[in-house]
């Protein structure tokens, strides 16, 4: 040290209290920890083994509360973007149907396009950047026109939008023009009684930019939709679910609005219910208006990270494990 200097205080570490550790919360046990393959390589088995800590204890309580609510007769309701659609998941969410477990599918405009895509050419989803260059994105001839003309007889005859597309394609199978009827969430939820809802965003859609667009057909069948959509929220009251897979702007602002019309009506139900955000990278509109503002004086609402094509077949498996007896519950 320089002459002059002062050297800086030190805190003399033998004045510091310890506390003894059995004393002291832990957050993590051993009994919560993960469990390699043994013998019994089943898909509950694969649930009993993850370990019982952040995420996939969330996770599993989601998976629960779904199978709780349906044993229950309690409403679940799965609102979907485009892209759950896209990644091929729709023969999960039929099973689903199927099962009796999902009460009300609710939809953004870009899913029931690339249902009713898949359900009639057997493909979908373009190359955006190739048609943009020379305006032919989203402009395909048939999907316009025929989502659109249904949605004109739909109008006509006081059915919602998801309702008109199921009707139609209905008729399309009846004359054996549909490529693949069996893998149509639209279809099959018309078939089995399940109310399915489609929320257009007029303008952020590719049939929207069709000459065969109507503003008026396409509002009236959207707004009934809407309409239904509050009424199938009742049902979530005391244990339902609403699960929001991949949509980060549209369903998340419907879904607070019907929400609060479902309040208003019902003398501040429905309450208690569980949500949960599945998506690829977190949003804040599912964080606020799915995960944090519906449950905030009552429920739980949960947020899971990972991509469509894996969580939402291990979601409907953990479900079904639940329903089934071969899964213990966490």
């Amino acid at each position: 040290m320089s002459a002059g200097k002062k050297r800086p205080a030190e805190t003399d570490l033998s004045r510091v209290r310890t506390v003894p550790i059995a004393k002291r919360p832990n957050k993590v046990r051993a009994e919560e920890f993960s469990s390699p393959p043994a013998g019994d390589r089943s898909f509950g088995a694969f649930l009993r083994a993850l370990p019982d800590v952040l995420v996939a204890r969330d996770f599993l309580l989601v998976a629960d509360a779904v199978a709780s609510a349906s044993r229950r007769g309690r409403g679940v309701i799965v609102m979907l973007g485009g892209h759950i659609v896209k990644t091929g998941l729709a023969p999960v969410l039929i099973d689903l149907m199927k099962r009796g477990i999902i009460t009300h599918l609710a939809m953004n405009g870009s899913a029931a396009i690339h249902d009713y895509e898949i359900a009639r050419f057997g493909g979908t989803s373009e190359d955006v950047q190739s048609g943009l260059r020379d305006g032919t994105f989203g402009m395909a001839e048939e999907t316009g026109r025929e989502m659109n003309d249904a949605f004109v007889r739909g109008s006509k005859q006081d059915l919602g939008m998801g309702e008109s597309l199921a009707v139609a394609l209905d008729a399309e199978d009846r004359k054996q023009l549909l490529a693949h009827p069996e893998l149509s969430i639209l279809l099959n939820a018309w078939r089995l009684d399940v109310p399915l809802t489609v929320h257009a965003a007029i303008g952020a859609e590719i049939i929207h930019q069709h000459p065969a667009a109507s503003g008026a057909a396409i509002g009236d069948t959207s707004h009934r939709d809407f309409r239904r959509l509050a009424a199938s929220i009742e049902r979530i009251d005391d244990g339902g679910v609403v699960l929001n897979l991949g949509s980060a702007v549209i369903m998340p602002e419907v879904f607070l609005k019907a929400l609060t019309i479902a309040r208003n009506v019902n003398a501040g139900a429905p309450r208690g219910f569980v949500t949960c955000d599945f998506d690829m990278q977190r949003h804040y509109r599912p964080l606020m208006n799915v995960v944090q503002r519906p449950t905030l004086d009552s429920g739980k609402g949960y947020a899971i990270t990972g991509h469509h094509e894996i969580m939402v077949p291990m979601l409907a498996w953990a479900v079904v494990e639940r329903l089934e007896g071969n899964a213990k519950t966490s």
